[in-house]
């Protein structure tokens, strides 16, 4: 089990030692979100569904995945610590939402939201 408050906690003092609490702002961290975002977008860019699928068999490859994924969390979770949002119990009841949101009997195989579908 990841303990999120352990990792706040280690990415408080991260930037409590380098004075950049000052830069992190919701405002900056969101976009140092995004730019991390666009940065593990820019790894599948260009590859074919099936690249993108067979990426975790080079071994080079997914150690820049998992870089530019580990950089998309921490941004996340240091967004969360200073909007005091817990994260993880956001995230349990996005799950809920989503489960009444696309119910099974009307998204199973289907990518397409339900209610945008043609009729």
């Amino acid at each position: 089990m990841i303990d999120i408050r352990a990792i706040q906690d280690k990415l408080t003092i991260f930037s409590n030692e380098r004075e950049w609490d000052q830069f992190q702002s919701p405002k900056n961290l969101s976009m140092g979100l995004v730019r991390e975002s666009a940065e593990l977008l820019e790894l599948f860019q260009w590859l074919t569904e099936k690249q993108s699928i067979d990426i975790v068999h080079s071994e080079k490859q997914m150690l820049l995945v998992k870089e530019e994924m580990a950089d998309v969390f921490l941004f996340l979770v240091r967004l969360a610590d200073k909007l005091d949002v817990d994260i993880e119990k956001a995230a349990l009841e996005k799950i809920k939402i989503n489960e009444s949101k696309y119910p099974i009997n009307l998204s199973k195989g289907n990518m397409e939201k339900y209610n945008r579908r043609n009729k």
